[in-house]
């Protein structure tokens, strides 16, 4: 028994920190205006090809995202993602910062859940800056780049790495 317990003193914790953070409007003041979050992502997880990433997302992105997983996770719950509301009383400012913390924590749960950290979807939204449809290239394995290769070129591009 003490053999086994010393063992697994000596496995590292895989950790995984997630943060959805500094949200961005772009079009301000035009009909077509959203809100972009930066998503920083550090772990030594060997579920990721690399260990520090960041890249910007909207929030129609994070639907997309949540689509795809809920087609491919069978009847594994998919977390839910905080409300499109549409009638927000109270200021912009509060309904933007009540949206990033429902996306970090829409985010930390699906990290945690073994059947969805296995989509590649997620892990290219999370660690590369390719847009949704070249997403779905990707994983059809119709782009000229690897799930891997498209994660790894935007990583060593440095756009990837948090300065």
């Amino acid at each position: 028994l003490g053999s086994g317990c010393r063992m697994l003193e000596n496995r590292e914790e895989e950790l995984t920190t997630v943060r959805v953070q500094d949200p961005r409007v772009q079009n301000e003041g035009s009909w077509n205006s959203y809100v972009d979050y930066k998503i920083f992502l550090h772990t030594n997880s060997k579920a990721f090809t690399a260990k520090t990433s960041c890249v910007r997302r909207w929030y129609r992105e994070f639907v997309w995202l949540r689509r795809q997983l809920q087609k491919n996770a069978g009847l594994v719950p998919v977390p839910e993602l905080p409300g499109k509301s549409t009638f927000f009383v109270g200021s912009t400012d509060e309904f933007i910062e009540k949206r990033r913390q429902g996306l970090q924590q829409f985010l930390e749960k699906v990290v945690q859940n073994v059947v969805l950290l296995s989509d590649s979807r997620l892990h290219l939204f999370l660690q590369s800056q390719l847009s949704v449809p070249e997403i779905e290239t990707c994983v059809q394995g119709q782009g000229s780049q690897t799930v891997t290769e498209a994660i790894l070129h935007y990583a060593m591009s440095n756009c990837g790495w948090v300065q």
